[in-house]
């Protein structure tokens, strides 16, 4: 991926681009526009509010990159379908710069995660399934074995970063699960723990616990992928430690981070974000270069690292893999 130097078509123009100080944290796009008052949802409900003192106060300031327990796991191989000519992002910015508002609102969650335990942890997989469990994310390591990819992420607030993750597809889970016939969808729970993430307890009218949710042929499709790790190492927690997922044609909010529980429904789940802002974060979520967010378009991103503006590519560049999941009769 290269800097955009011509104007094509879809070049938008510097004085229409949402300046850098308001798409870094969505609360600050609420207050630049003036939502408030009668008739609005609460800023604090939908992550918009003013920081606090205790924003500013991290629980810990570990190391830059957190400290992850070494395996013999990693470095995993990496997937020959996997694995294009691109630049990685600098480890040491993805590793700087994350949404994970358990922690806080702010992009330095890497400062505030020095409390959260993820070992021993386990997963509940539940619902219209033929194989229920409760299983670590070691045991399902051990079973399925670990392969590296490189996948293009997309964030809504529209930057961007290229990361090689760990782990393995999501179809393999899904399989030993066994879903019922009757199921058509997943919902999936991140972690909530108040005492380790200080985010829970200042944002209190979020609705706790993070859930998302996928179509079931979504979740089976070979790119979505479970990942424990990230740059040849062990997940650090700031990034969704021990377990998360990663469904790279989606906005990064559909790829939750530390899951503790799996369902499988039959009717399509709320998600959070949803919930809150229902006009801005739809159940589909697909990145889509042509669709605007109602506040700032999403025609191009900005490469974290290099700040380099890139044109945005229908389902993030993973047409060829998933758009026939979205073709209309």
């Amino acid at each position: 991926m290269a800097n955009i130097i011509t104007r094509p078509s879809w070049y938008i123009p510097e004085s229409r681009v949402t300046a850098e100080r308001f798409f870094l944290n969505r609360r600050k796009f609420l207050r630049q526009l003036g939502v408030a008052g009668a008739g609005a949802m609460s800023l604090s409900a939908i992550g918009c509010r003013e920081g606090t003192a205790a924003d500013a106060a991290p629980v810990a300031a570990p190391k830059t990159l957190a400290a992850v327990t070494p395996s013999k796991s990693f470095p995993a191989p990496r997937h020959p379908d996997f694995n294009p000519d691109w630049k990685l992002s600098e480890e040491e910015m993805t590793a700087t710069y994350n949404n994970f508002y358990e922690f806080t609102l702010n992009k330095d969650v890497h400062r505030y995660v020095g409390n959260f335990q993820t070992d021993p942890w386990s997963i509940e997989i539940t619902g219209l399934c033929e194989n229920p469990m409760k299983v670590s994310p070691q045991e399902l390591v051990s079973e399925f074995g670990l392969e590296e990819r490189v996948y293009r992420f997309r964030c809504v607030e529209a930057w961007a970063m290229v990361v090689p993750w760990t782990g393995f597809q999501f179809s393999k889970l899904i399989e030993k699960a066994k879903p019922k016939a009757e199921a058509k969808f997943i919902r999936m729970l991140t972690a909530s723990k108040p005492e380790e993430m200080p985010g829970v307890k200042r944002v209190p009218d979020y609705p706790w616990p993070y859930f998302e949710g996928l179509r079931l042929d979504e979740a089976m499709n070979p790119l979505t992928l479970v990942a424990t790790g990230i740059y040849g190492k062990p997940m650090a927690k700031q990034y969704g430690a021990p377990i998360r997922l990663v469904v790279p044609w989606k906005y990064g909010y559909k790829s939750i981070k530390s899951i503790v529980k799996i369902e499988f429904t039959d009717k399509q789940p709320k998600t959070f974000w949803e919930t809150l802002q229902p006009q801005e974060y739809p159940f589909e979520s697909n990145v889509d270069p042509k669709v605007p967010h109602p506040r700032w378009s999403q025609a191009t991103h900005r490469m974290i690292d290099t700040n380099a503006r890139e044109r945005t590519l229908p389902l993030n560049g993973y047409a060829d893999h998933v758009g026939h999941l979205y073709k209309r009769a």
